[in-house]
């Protein structure tokens, strides 16, 4: 087989010898490149399916480095359907759309201008402000003296405007599950891991397909986002059955504290990706 190089105006993320490539139009990634990718979808896949949210946190983490950033937000979204499709088997059962409804109905009214903004704004502050709840968040709920009681909140006005800001993030960055599940713990304490995941995994799922549908209205999921979603698709759901599988073995204090490690270094690495850009 003749060796593939480089064509004029390709972007070339390494330079190993020209055989090593991968043509992906106008994209060129090397072995090295193409497999860090599909190791990010296989990660990004197992957070999703264990705790019901993450692809988007940890994914972006590993393909900036790959891609170029303009690839990443369609493609964390394409990939977080596909891991959630697999996740929600898990929580089937623990279904309450009753409870959901008001995050879906506010996160659909916040896609379109998460969706406008991604073309119009830098996402520096953005993401530095999201890195800097999440740590804030999650330091408090892991080293603080105790955890408070649950008084059980349930204002629709309030889950309504916390899903247009899911919403908002799930157009934008293909970030929707921070914000939800935030206010669930807050909000609902003793409520079962199952039955938080129940709400805002089905409500990550609506967000990031409409955000998907307007991003590719919008002209951002090209032919090479469709490729590179293709070839990171198997990852993902393996990644996503995986994780699924081994949330089932384990108890709710150790799902609480494994949402809580990971929101603090999403935190971190969100934080990092802006002051590193």
């Amino acid at each position: 087989m003749p060796a593939v190089r480089p064509r004029a105006g390709d972007i070339a993320v390494r330079r190993p010898h020209p055989q090593n490539f991968v043509v992906v139009s106008p994209i060129l990634l090397d072995a090295t490149a193409l497999a860090l990718v599909c190791f990010g979808a296989l990660l990004a896949g197992f957070t999703t399916g264990l705790t019901g949210f993450g692809t988007g946190l940890v994914a972006s983490g590993v393909w900036f480095h790959a891609l170029p950033a303009e690839m990443v937000p369609p493609l964390v979204a394409l990939s977080s359907v596909a891991a959630q499709l697999v996740g929600l088997i898990t929580v089937r059962k623990a279904f309450n759309w009753s409870r959901a409804w008001p995050f879906l109905a506010g996160g659909a009214a916040g896609v379109p201008v998460g969706v406008a903004t991604l073309s119009a704004v830098s996402p520096l502050l953005l993401r530095t402000s999201i890195g800097v709840l999440l740590l804030a968040y999650a330091s408090i709920e892991l080293f603080g003296r105790r955890r408070r009681k649950s008084s059980r909140v349930r204002n629709r006005s309030a889950d309504g405007a916390i899903g247009l800001g899911g919403g908002f993030l799930g157009g934008f960055a293909g970030l929707s599950g921070p914000l939800p599940l935030i206010w669930l713990q807050l909000t609902d304490r003793d409520a079962t891991a199952d039955a938080q995941r129940a709400v805002y995994q089905p409500f990550n799922l609506v967000i990031l397909g409409l955000a998907s549908i307007g991003m590719a209205i919008a002209g951002q999921i090209t032919a090479d986002v469709l490729l590179i979603a293709a070839l990171c698709l198997p990852a993902t759901l393996i990644g996503a059955w995986m994780g699924a599988r081994l949330y089932k073995r384990i108890s709710a204090a150790h799902f609480r504290y494994l949402v809580l490690g990971l929101l603090l270094l999403s935190g971190a690495v969100l934080i990092a990706q802006a002051l590193g850009g």
